[in-house]
């Protein structure tokens, strides 16, 4: 008796593009798979590669004092304790007094006392503390203090400084304009080059610095004692500066449809 042979399976077996280029899959005919060859890609189709054009911007800022505070000391030395008091409390009233007619607000005037006795005398002073925001007010109240007071009365020079907050703000203003700065330049190249300048892919800040006065001056060296009230500004000004790398995506220039 013969035997009937058995037809041999078939497997069929097809090679795709797989997404992923470490798995791979055998597809076999009832639908199952098996590690060894790869799916299909996605239909989508690749990217083109962003175009992009680097650029570096920098600026410089500066902002000149905004306070200024001078002391004016009165003292007196007497035999008695009573005239000691009473010589320094009349001018110390006139110099209040002159300070509210010039339109010094009280916030901006702090009076100090002091009162000891040595060997065979009294002595009392007082101090008054003016914080100026304009300077010109400043030079005439001075002026003014001078030749109304005699030489007992001891005004000092003006003191400038800036208000807490403004070294950071300096920087803060140094940095945008470094970037604007870098931006027209990109705006200029892409112009150029017939393209249109796309948004910024990267910001980075490289560099940032900072120093009061004018460095390439000799005169910034002296005593203050010796500065000139302008000379004074000039060195108390803060500078700060900036430089930024910025990275933009660069765009083709759209071609205008015609109208029929």
């Amino acid at each position: 008796m013969s035997l009937q042979q058995t037809p041999q399976s078939r497997v069929f077996v097809e090679l795709l593009p797989w997404a992923d280029p470490g798995r791979e899959n055998y597809l076999l005919s009832g639908g199952e798979t098996l590690p060894g060859l790869r799916r299909p890609l996605s239909s989508a189709p690749a990217q083109t590669p962003t175009r992009e054009v680097h650029v570096s911007g920098t600026a410089e800022v500066s902002a000149s004092p905004d306070r200024a505070q001078v002391v004016v000391r009165v003292s007196s030395i007497k035999g008695a304790a009573a005239e000691a008091k009473k010589s320094v409390c009349r001018r110390l009233d006139y110099i209040t007094q002159s300070l509210r007619l010039q339109g010094v607000q009280s916030e901006n005037v702090t009076v100090t006392k002091d009162f000891k006795r040595l060997e065979n005398a009294y002595h009392m002073e007082a101090e008054v503390c003016i914080t100026f925001t304009e300077f010109g007010k400043m030079q005439n109240i001075c002026n003014f203090l001078v030749e109304k007071l005699d030489s007992s009365v001891v005004i000092s020079q003006p003191q400038f400084y800036h208000m807490p907050g403004s070294a950071e703000n300096l920087r803060r203003q140094a940095c945008l304009a470094a970037v604007e700065n870098a931006w027209r330049k990109a705006q200029e190249v892409c112009n150029l080059v017939g393209q249109t300048l796309g948004k910024p892919l990267i910001i980075k800040e490289e560099e940032t610095k900072e120093w009061e006065g004018q460095t390439d001056h000799p005169q910034s060296s002296r005593l203050s004692s010796s500065l000139t009230v302008q000379q004074k500004i000039k060195s108390a000004t803060m500078h700060a500066a900036s430089k930024v790398f910025i990275t933009f995506e660069v765009k083709g220039r759209e071609k205008k449809k015609k109208h029929i």
